[in-house]
């Protein structure tokens, strides 16, 4: 697989000042400050506990930068590495207060984008042989959908839009509001530049051949079991982009690739995915 561009830090910094802001407070880390004496050092270890994929090790470094630039980090798995358990990440060395201080704010981000990469491999481990891609949606935590897409991305998937303002889709409200498909895509058409795409959901055969004759770029086949995605991909016959979504598991991820799609569209994976274990153990 493709290694993954990382993320500019000025991307990434803003992300995690906030996150160690809302964890100091307002009187600092009261536990280590009383404990830890200020010339403690410590060297610790970033461990996975079970298999998976990292992702989010300049969250986890830039944590430990912020509160003490001193703090080493040495990377022994980067980013888009399979772990499995046991595996040493990377070696955290230097000030054992800011090791310790920053050490959840690390953890809540890597542990969280590691999920987020490991699901997407699982998706994609499952649908490997067919050309369809798995990619995420716009179902994303408030303030981290760069980071989530990231994850995604590093995890062997591809990204939807990125947000509302660089791509048209047209959904059931938006053709119900609209009066009608016709209608919805001609205003969408009029209103977009010539480089953004237009994508059209649907549900039924009789929506595809609408979507079809009005020649968008892509369509969303929405909740549609295997058999009528065949049928789909059959009359779409490569004049657009095809997009399979609606509850799409590693378990029925094959058969739903297996119908010819372009693309599964899989929203849990950055709302709902299980945070991958990563521990950080002291070493001396």
């Amino acid at each position: 697989m493709t290694a993954v561009p990382p993320l500019p830090t000025v991307m990434i910094e803003p992300a995690v000042r906030a996150t160690l802001l809302e964890d100091l407070g307002r009187a600092g880390d009261l536990t280590t400050d009383s404990i830890v004496p200020a010339e403690a050092r410590a060297s610790t270890a970033l461990v996975a506990r079970q298999a998976g994929v990292v992702a989010g090790l300049d969250f986890a470094a830039t944590a430990f930068r912020l509160i003490d630039p001193s703090i080493s980090v040495a990377v022994e798995r980067p980013d888009g590495s399979r772990l499995a358990p046991g595996d040493r990440i990377a070696t955290i060395s230097g000030p054992a207060r800011g090791i310790l201080t920053a050490e959840r704010t690390a953890l809540n981000f890597l542990c969280h984008l590691s999920g987020v990469a490991s699901a997407t491999r699982g998706i994609a481990d499952a649908i490997a042989g067919h050309k369809a891609q798995v990619c995420c949606t716009r179902k994303t935590m408030p303030g981290l959908r760069f980071a989530q897409k990231y994850a995604v991305r590093v995890g062997g998937g591809s990204n939807h839009r990125f947000g509302l303002d660089d791509a048209v889709l047209i959904k059931d409200n938006h053709v119900a509001i609209a009066g009608g498909v016709r209608t919805a895509v001609e205003r969408a058409r009029a209103g977009a530049g010539h480089l953004v795409k237009i994508e059209l959901e649907v549900d039924t055969l009789e929506q595809l051949q609408q979507a079809l004759a009005l020649k968008v770029d892509a369509v969303l086949l929405d909740n549609m079991g295997p058999e009528m995605l065949r049928q789909a991909v059959g009359m779409v016959d490569g004049r657009a982009i095809t997009e399979a979504s609606g509850r799409i598991r590693p378990e029925t991820a094959p058969a739903i690739a297996a119908s010819g799609v372009d693309l599964l569209s899989v929203g849990w994976l950055t709302h709902s995915a299980t945070v991958l274990d990563i521990g950080l153990d002291y070493l001396e």
